[in-house]
């Protein structure tokens, strides 16, 4: 049986939309499912808009994601002369010519094509020069594009894994450049000839590439290549069905990394754009989709883009996640709203991770992770408004946490527990619920109205910082709403 061989070719010339890194991922995990190779394979022909930073960023970006490639990375800027050679067999065989044509000639019968209101497809001009015009452009200095040969008609038609049988009439295609007068291949050329010396047995790709198979197809036949399985990707739209882009929220891996998704709900949440698991599950890690995946369950239809979705996965990933994974992957966040320092101690690192826990199912991201724990880390937080209208204004409060300060002062141990049991003896003496104490309390030690269990809150800051807190909110009252 042979084996499976398939390629991620992106063109370093932008950071890795999540567009492409769906497209990395379906191959990865074809690959993986049938213990086969997976190649990275950087297309950077385009040597005016390929740029080093963004090949940097496109492997941190997969390497991030999990995706890690068996073979490579392989430059096609580095294998020019592979092209070249291809190329001038084709010419010796007579299946591929040198054309001289210059901008102007080909300007003019795009305007006339214009005029008759047609396609316009290069006629073949050069397809039959003599030695002697050859030589007479040679010396006049024009550099010469080479064109494949293709048949005027009849037609290529493409076995897609995905959409069956796709046809394409070879009278709409013309006699296409492979190498262009600077001595650099077109995408076409370099990509089926890199996909046959490379042994590309699939190639998984986005369905706009459906458009260039045919080239590439033709290609193959004209080099002897046997050709490799194709499968074109359903395209991811906007939630209104228009093209993505950044208006619609992130798109790029880094740009989800940014706002603190783990890795691990972006691979789930991108295997399922475009791929029925064929039932009601929709959490995956990424040894289930390798067992899960294959290509006759992805659809023919666009990927809707939905942040909600998206957002909950990551949720879920963030309550699941190993503690000390997530207080790694935290920290970032944290450190970037100066919550934590760079070098914690070991009691600092207890902390600051028992906080994680406390605070995470309430947290969508890793940023919401760190908003919603900073008044863990200091009191220079503001008290909620609308709390404060609420709570602050109301007469007896400023006694009651007074009172609340004094007798917590006094609980020996001071835990959760304890101070639950202080709590519903106060609220039986004072004839009032504990709700009614719980809320006050809740907003002077936290600013906030809500947020985790009060009595977890309490035992994490401990006996002092909680007593303090209720003093500062005591003094808060007095200046701003009695005065």
């Amino acid at each position: 049986m042979t084996e499976v061989r398939v390629r991620f070719a992106p063109s370093p010339t932008g950071e890795l939309h999540i567009g492409g890194a769906r497209t990395a991922l379906f191959n990865y995990l074809f690959a993986r499912s049938a213990d086969g190779t997976f190649i990275l394979r950087i297309d950077d022909t385009d040597l005016e808009r390929s740029r080093a930073d963004y090949i940097d960023k496109l492997t941190d970006s997969m390497r991030w994601l999990g995706l890690n490639w068996d073979d490579g990375p392989h430059y096609q800027s580095k294998r020019l002369e592979v092209y070249s050679g291809e190329a001038d067999r084709l010419i010796s065989e007579r299946k591929a010519y040198r054309c001289y044509c210059t901008i102007d000639d080909l300007d003019q019968g795009r305007e006339a094509a214009r005029e008759e209101k047609k396609a316009y497809l290069y006629p073949g001009t050069c397809r039959g020069l003599s030695p002697e015009q050859k030589d007479s452009y040679h010396k006049a200095g024009i550099d010469p594009v080479i064109r494949l040969i293709t048949p005027d008609s009849g037609v290529t038609v493409v076995e897609d894994e995905i959409r069956g049988k796709v046809s394409f009439e070879n009278a709409h295609l013309d006699d296409f450049i492979i190498i262009k007068s600077n001595g650099l291949p077109t995408y076409n050329f370099a990509s089926i000839v890199d996909d046959m010396k490379m042994g590309i047995t699939h190639v998984i790709r986005g369905e706009e590439h459906l458009s260039n198979t045919p080239r590439q197809l033709l290609c193959a036949v004209a080099l002897g290549y046997k050709v490799p399985r194709f499968a074109h990707v359903p395209m991811i739209l906007a939630p209104d069905r228009s093209k993505l882009s950044k208006r619609h929220g992130a798109t790029a891996v880094e740009e989800f990394m940014r706002e603190g998704y783990l890795p691990e709900a972006l691979i789930n949440y991108m295997a399922l754009l475009g791929w029925s698991p064929g039932g009601e599950q929709e959490l995956f890690t990424l040894n289930d989709l390798i067992n899960d995946f294959s290509l006759n369950r992805v659809n023919k239809t666009a990927a809707v883009y939905d942040t909600n979705k998206l957002a909950w996965i990551n949720s879920h990933y963030i309550r699941t996640y190993n503690p000390d994974k997530l207080a790694e992957a935290a920290k970032p966040f944290f450190k970037d709203k100066n919550l934590i320092k760079d070098d914690l101690n070991r009691e600092e690192h207890e902390f600051y991770k028992k906080v994680i826990q406390t605070v995470k199912e309430r947290a969508k991201t890793l940023v919401e992770l760190a908003e919603v724990s900073d008044y863990f880390f200091s009191r220079q937080y503001n008290y909620d408004q609308k709390g404060v209208n609420k709570q602050f204004t109301k007469e007896e409060v400023p006694e009651l946490l007074i009172r609340m300060a004094d007798e917590l002062r006094l609980v020996e141990p001071f835990n959760s527990n304890n101070a639950e049991i202080l709590f519903n003896k106060l609220g039986d003496e004072l004839g009032i619920s504990i709700g009614q104490l719980i809320q006050p309390v809740r907003l002077a030690i936290t600013g906030r109205t809500g947020g985790p269990g009060l009595f977890e809150i309490l035992d994490l800051l401990g006996q002092e910082e909680t007593v303090e807190r209720l003093e500062k909110a005591v003094d808060y009252i007095k200046s701003n709403l009695y005065c």
